[in-house]
């Protein structure tokens, strides 16, 4: 189909325009974490790398960073698990009620992240028992983080031919020895996109994690959270805006890129 000259005017411009609801902010973010004032006026009086020092050092910011990487390798690493498991029985066997099934496993990543939180934090506290630690947390970002690694194996899976496996089990093969020889080799580049997508996830979330974690427990976004209307604190939170946004682009790159190789 072709466009006239005007529609791709139209379209060019409300492109443009979407773009830049988008980016700006977050351009106007970065020229912040340089500004002078500590006020954020705008525009800069003037530029400094100050804040940037300031937010290398400080043993607070660095805390979080750790929890948020640890959490965020360890729900990965469940979701993986999990993600992979169920994604291979629902394309592999058929029964009653597994469209339900999947339903259920893709539902926590619709849901709003307020409602996931309420009931985590009352099914940890109310019927479990349980206080709200660094493993809470960790339980509830895998709940969604299964949800990317389900999506991408579930995809691979459609691609591969059954047939494989089965000339394996003829074969004289156990099931690992078929998962390891036949089907991961198939499945690796779809579970490493899945993992990044998952890790990507987990690292910058905060509903979810306001809702999940205890005491003592503070993840990277809530230390931004926590930080950024105190004094004089607003722009170190803008450097460390600017550095959660570029690590969050490249696993979801790296990921988008690992779709595009497969395809």
């Amino acid at each position: 189909m072709r466009l006239s000259r005007a529609s791709r005017w139209v379209l060019g411009a409300l492109s443009v325009l979407i773009l830049a609801v988008i980016y700006l902010p977050l351009a106007v973010v970065g020229v912040n974490s340089f500004n002078t004032n500590r006020n954020m006026v705008w525009p800069p009086p003037g530029f400094t790398l100050d804040w940037w020092g300031k937010a290398f050092h400080s043993l607070g910011l660095w805390d979080a960073v750790l929890t948020s990487v640890e959490v965020a390798i360890v729900s990965t690493a469940v979701a993986l698990v999990l993600g992979t498991l169920v994604a291979m029985a629902l394309s592999r066997y058929k029964f009653f009620g597994r469209q339900v099934v999947s339903l259920l496993v893709v539902l926590p990543i619709a849901l709003p992240g307020v409602v996931t939180g309420i009931a985590l934090n009352n099914a940890f506290r109310t019927i479990i028992g349980v206080q709200l630690t660094i493993g809470t947390v960790i339980v509830a970002h895998a709940t969604f983080c299964v949800v990317t690694v389900y999506n991408n194996v579930m995809a691979r899976l459609s691609r591969v031919n059954p047939n494989l496996t089965d000339a394996s089990a003829d074969l004289g093969a156990g099931l690992w020895t078929t998962f390891r020889l036949v089907t991961f080799p198939q499945l690796r580049s779809a579970l490493f996109a899945g993992g990044l997508l998952a890790f990507g996830l987990s690292f910058d979330e905060i509903i979810v994690t306001t809702f999940t974690a205890g005491n003592g427990t503070v993840t990277l976004p809530i230390w931004i959270l926590q930080n950024m209307f105190r004094p004089g604190q607003a722009p170190v939170v803008n450097v460390v805006a600017v550095v959660l946004v570029v690590i969050s682009s490249v696993p979801i790159y790296l990921a988008q890129r690992l779709s595009a190789v497969q395809e």
